[in-house]
């Protein structure tokens, strides 16, 4: 059990890692944007939230594929498991149970789950803070 939570931690604190460097330059080039644009259209606005939620997207995907390539380092699910398509369902919780780990392995799953509900809650509060931002800017 140990070996489990220390692989969910170590792929947990890299997928943080990760996150925390995509949070970083979301803010800054929103920041960025906003000081240098003295139009502050509709259009902006538009493009400054599409461009914010596509980059928290695929840095969600990218989480993903570091659960999905732990789960292949240990060896988590059967071999004829599509272990992307079983990390996705793990990390955005949303739990088919069409695809089970195996037994050493079955933490793994739940922590990935804890994993993707931070780091979602984590992207909605910079996506809230962007928009609050913008919109301050916006008569």
């Amino acid at each position: 059990m140990l070996l489990q939570f220390l692989v969910g931690s170590a792929v947990s604190i890299c997928n943080i890692a990760i996150h925390a460097l995509v949070m970083t330059a979301v803010v800054r080039v929103s920041q960025i944007v906003a000081a240098k644009n003295a139009l502050r259209s509709s259009r902006l606005l538009i493009a400054v939230m599409i461009a914010t939620v596509s980059v928290l997207m695929a840095a969600h995907v990218s989480e993903v594929i570091v659960w999905s390539l732990a789960y292949a380092i240990v060896d988590v699910a059967p071999g004829d498991t599509d272990l992307l398509y079983f990390a996705f369902v793990n990390y955005t919780t949303l739990g088919y149970g069409d695809v089970v780990p195996v037994e050493r392995w079955r933490l793994l799953g739940p922590m990935a789950a804890m994993n993707g509900v931070l780091l979602f809650g984590w992207s909605t509060a910079v996506i809230f803070e962007v928009l609050r931002r913008a919109m301050g800017r916006h008569p």
